[in-house]
């Protein structure tokens, strides 16, 4: 798919989110809009996955570590065709399938239950020293927020995957440098992120996390990437596309009331009105 198709199918999934967390009237709009474009690239172009057959045993596997987020992984995956599209407006509410947090169990295209931060990366982990166990085919691919990765466990997953090798395994740490209580650097810096991961035997890229050039070069770096997991530090905007959102860190767990949505959604639908005149 070409970049600019990418564009506009990650400004498809930004009214996704919105539609779903303001339908809802609760969840985190700020992560998804910040990881749109990588959840674009991820499942339009990278990962070897089937929407008509989700439980394929060669799949490509992915784990959404910064579980809260499900609203940005819900919209793609209704984008790419697992679920209906229509349902997004379904999330959080009483008997859906799309609760607050990915359910490996209900959801089509979800392979780990994941929302206690820290722990979807030690899932991934496992899952790829399965498929080193078993000489498998596939890829696996995490998504870590970088106040997430203020948790233990993740450095525990990381000096493990380091150790062992596993370079069928790719974390990409969403830096928008925002968390619910503020700045990270404020909270509980992490910095710097990349020499931590390089310190735990990762092969380290640092890009654009907006600029599919530096996405697609990036992935294509990692599959080449031999003897080592690699780490993706993709810089990004928190609540990216939405003027109002945008180094919010107060919408990192807010809903948009009605007013708020109408001028969300106009700001993307002059996005989607821009890219078609590229």
């Amino acid at each position: 798919m070409e970049n600019l198709q990418l564009q506009k199918t990650a400004n498809e999934i930004r009214k996704g989110i919105i539609t779903a967390v303001h339908s809802a009237k609760s969840g985190h709009p700020g992560g998804s809009l910040s990881a749109a474009d990588i959840f674009t690239y991820l499942y339009f172009e990278e990962l070897n996955v089937d929407p008509k057959n989700p439980k394929k045993a060669d799949r490509d596997r992915f784990v959404l570590s910064k579980g809260h987020v499900a609203p940005g992984l819900y919209s793609t995956l209704a984008h790419c065709g697992f679920f209906p599209v229509e349902d997004l407006t379904t999330l959080r509410h009483v008997g859906s399938y799309l609760q607050g947090h990915p359910d490996m169990k209900h959801i089509p295209g979800v392979d780990m239950s994941s929302g206690s931060l820290g722990q979807g990366f030690s899932a991934a982990v496992g899952m790829a020293v399965a498929g080193k166990l078993d000489n498998a085919s596939y890829r696996v691919y995490a998504l870590a927020g970088d106040g997430e990765i203020q948790e233990g466990q993740i450095w525990e997953a990381a000096m493990f995957a380091g150790h062992r090798k596993l370079d069928n395994l790719v974390l990409i740490v969403d830096n928008n440098g925002l968390q619910i209580d503020g700045n990270i650097e404020d909270v509980c810096s992490p910095y710097p992120i990349d020499k931590k991961f390089e310190a735990f035997r990762f092969h380290v890229i640092n890009i654009d996390g907006h600029n599919f050039d530096e996405i697609r070069a990036a992935f294509k770096e990692a599959r080449e990437t031999k003897g080592m997991p690699t780490a993706i530090i993709a810089h990004t905007v928190k609540g990216k596309g939405v003027s109002f959102m945008e180094n919010e860190a107060s919408w990192h767990g807010s809903a948009p009331n009605d007013e708020q949505y109408e001028i969300a959604m106009e700001d993307l639908r002059k996005a989607g009105e821009a890219l078609c005149q590229k």
